[in-house]
């Protein structure tokens, strides 16, 4: 056959129609249970050798605690810092400002009994806006999107709290 013999063939292979395949049914399992293998005879110890000890497993040992964790970033250094940083442009900074009013907003709404928001419905907003704030600091500015991301619950627990959140806004 030529190549193009070939070809065709296997083409009309391919096209023609499918048919249902038939399955075997499955292999029964062994009506009689597998031989038990039993474990070596313990031979008793020859006299005058040394006695045999059983190593105990090797725990680990805990984790040291980290020496000193970064406390907290204080809110109004944050918002001075994002401000000075040069990693995010003055639009970009413009529209995040927006978007922190907003959401800021929702929580106020929250805090006089408005429902929604509820704050399961506020956490993934603040989780997006705090990640977007994230990857516009990352390549350019780490230190203060390390800080930001360390003050990530600090800055969640002035939001939830209505007398934190009055103090800042």
């Amino acid at each position: 056959m030529t190549r193009h013999a070939l070809v065709l063939v296997f083409l009309a292979g391919a096209c023609a129609p499918a048919t249902t395949p038939t399955y075997a049914p499955a292999p029964s399992a062994p009506s009689r249970p597998p031989a038990v293998t039993t474990a070596p005879k313990a031979t008793a110890p020859q006299p005058g050798a040394p006695p045999k000890t059983i190593a105990k497993a090797a725990v680990p040992a805990p984790a040291p605690a980290p020496a000193h964790r970064a406390a907290p970033l204080d809110l109004k250094s944050l918002e001075q810092r994002l401000k000075a940083s040069d990693a995010i442009g003055v639009l970009t900074k413009l529209s995040l400002k927006n978007q922190v009013d907003d959401l800021v907003g929702r929580f106020k709404s929250y805090h006089q009994g408005q429902r929604p928001p509820t704050l399961t419905e506020l956490r993934p907003a603040f989780e997006l806006l705090l990640m977007k704030v994230l990857s516009l600091l990352q390549d350019h500015d780490t230190a203060l999107a390390n800080d930001i991301n360390a003050s990530r619950e600090a800055i969640w627990g002035v939001l939830t709290d209505p007398q934190k959140l009055a103090q800042f806004t």
